[in-house]
């Protein structure tokens, strides 16, 4: 079959137009999915962040109520908490002359550090109880509201 130079010109013609009328997305109809996005975006993401800060602070909760566990086992085993200068790191490494340390106390090899990643305030003798342990909060300063309040173990 023989194709003259007609034909492929005419084919040719056909592809291009085929090609003119082809489905797909308009330079505008993807910025009004852009804008969309970016407005459902601005509507979640602070209450994605309130919840990530809340939890930081529950989790801060958690810890200190895990280590004050930890803590009450020491003494059952050993008479007495750690002194200030022991610290927390008692619950993980013997403290030099104490036979009747049965630890560690804590699953993990290190005393884990608040969601901050700062490390826990160990008081002994405490002011509010026994010890008093407390994370500053996401300021690191006293005081504060929200992801910045301070989390401690006798509240």
């Amino acid at each position: 079959m023989k194709v003259t130079t007609y034909e492929v010109g005419f084919n040719a013609q056909r592809k291009e137009r085929r090609r003119d009328g082809e489905l797909g997305f308009t330079l505008v109809e993807l910025l009004v999915v852009m804008v969309i996005l970016v407005l459902l975006a601005s509507l979640v993401a602070p209450r994605v962040i309130g919840y990530l800060g809340s939890s930081r602070t529950k989790t801060a909760k958690v810890q200190i109520e895990s280590l004050s566990t930890s803590l009450e086992l020491y003494k059952l085993d050993t008479g007495q908490y750690p002194d200030g200068r022991q610290g927390l790191v008692a619950l993980v490494q013997r403290p030099g002359n104490i036979p009747s340390w049965n630890g560690p106390y804590l699953k993990k090899d290190r005393v884990p550090l608040d969601p901050w990643g700062q490390p826990y305030f160990y008081v002994y003798p405490g002011k509010h109880g026994a010890f008093d342990i407390l994370s500053l909060g996401a300021d690191k300063k006293e005081g504060g509201q929200g992801e910045d309040q301070d989390v401690t173990s006798w509240q």
